[in-house]
C-alpha cells in the first residue's frame, strides 16, 4: 500500500522531532527537489540540500534541543504545517526558527518546499 502524505508528514515528524534531520531528508526529498528558506535563493537537488545541511549541523550546532510540528492541512498534493525548532549553536547562541512549512508533493516525495518564518 502506497503511504499517503498525511503518513509520510506524521513519519518526517517523528524524525524531526528527535534530530535525524540528514535521514528524514534521505528518505523524502525527491531528486529533484527545492528547498527554499524565506526569500533566498532555493537550494535546488537531493544530494545538495543534503550536503548544506549536513554542513550546517557539524559546523554550526552544538546540541539539538527540539522540534515541534504543530497543526497540518493537505490539499491535493500541497501541505502545510507549522513548527518550532530549538538548536544550541556553537558560537554559545541559541536559534529559535518558528515557521509555516508550504510543501508540494511529488510521488509520495517532497518536490518543492518553502519555509515562511515567523
Amino acid at each position: 500500500m502506497k503511504n499517503t502524505i498525511e503518513d509520510n508528514l506524521k513519519h518526517i515528524h517523528e524524525l524531526l522531532a528527535t534530530g535525524n534531520f540528514i535521514e528524514a531528508m534521505e528518505t523524502y526529498l525527491h531528486e529533484d527537489v527545492e528547498l527554499q528558506e524565506a526569500n533566498e535563493t532555493p537550494k535546488k537537488g537531493k544530494a545538495h540540500c543534503i550536503q548544506v545541511e549536513h554542513d550546517f549541523i557539524n559546523d554550526q550546532v552544538a546540541k539539538f534541543v527540539k522540534y515541534e510540528a504543530g497543526n497540518y492541512a493537505i490539499n491535493g498534493n500541497h501541505s502545510f504545517y507549522d513548527a518550532v525548532m530549538v538548536l544550541d549553536l556553537k558560537d554559545g547562541t541559541t536559534m529559535v526558527s518558528e515557521q509555516v512549512v508550504a510543501t508540494e508533493w511529488k510521488d509520495g516525495k517532497i518536490y518543492r518546499e518553502r519555509y515562511y518564518h515567523v
